[in-house]
C-alpha cells in the first residue's frame, strides 16, 4: 500500500517487528508519531527505499557492533499509516468518484442493426 507522506503529518505505528535485529528500534506499534523528513533513502545492506525520520525519535549514529554506520537512519515508510481521526470521512472519500473518471452514460444507447 502506498501513502502520500508529507512533514508534520501524524502517523501510526503498524509495524515495529524487526527481523534479525536484537537492538531495540524505538518505534511501537499503534504509537502515534509525527514525520520530519520524508524522502528516498539507500542503504547498502536493505537498498533502496522511501523512508521517514519522526520528530519523537532521533536514531543517532548506527554504528554500534551490529550497526550499518548510518547516520539518523530513517524507517520504511511502509512501518506507518497517516492517522486518521475521521474514519468514516475517510471512507466516504474511497467512494467518492474522482474528477478524471470516465463517465458512464446514463441511458445505454441501442445500435441499430442494419437490415
Amino acid at each position: 500500500m502506498s501513502y502520500d507522506f508529507h512533514v508534520g503529518q501524524k502517523v501510526v505505528c503498524i509495524n515495529d517487528t524487526f527481523k534479525h535485529v536484537s537492538i531495540d528500534q524505538l518505534i511501537r506499534k499503534g504509537e502515534i508519531y509525527t514525520i520530519r523528513w520524508v524522502g528516498e533513502y539507500t542503504h547498502y545492506v536493505d537498498g533502496t527505499f522511501i523512508g521517514v525520520k519522526l520528530e519523537e525519535i532521533h536514531r543517532g549514529n548506527d554504528d554500534g557492533p551490529e550497526g550499518y554506520g548510518a547516520a539518523d537512519m530513517p524507517y520504511r515508510a511502509t512501518r506507518f499509516r497517516p492517522l486518521v481521526k475521521d474514519k468514516i470521512g475517510s471512507l466516504r472519500k474511497l467512494l467518492a468518484p474522482t474528477p478524471d473518471a470516465p463517465v458512464e452514460p446514463k441511458e445505454k444507447i441501442r445500435k441499430k442493426e442494419k437490415v
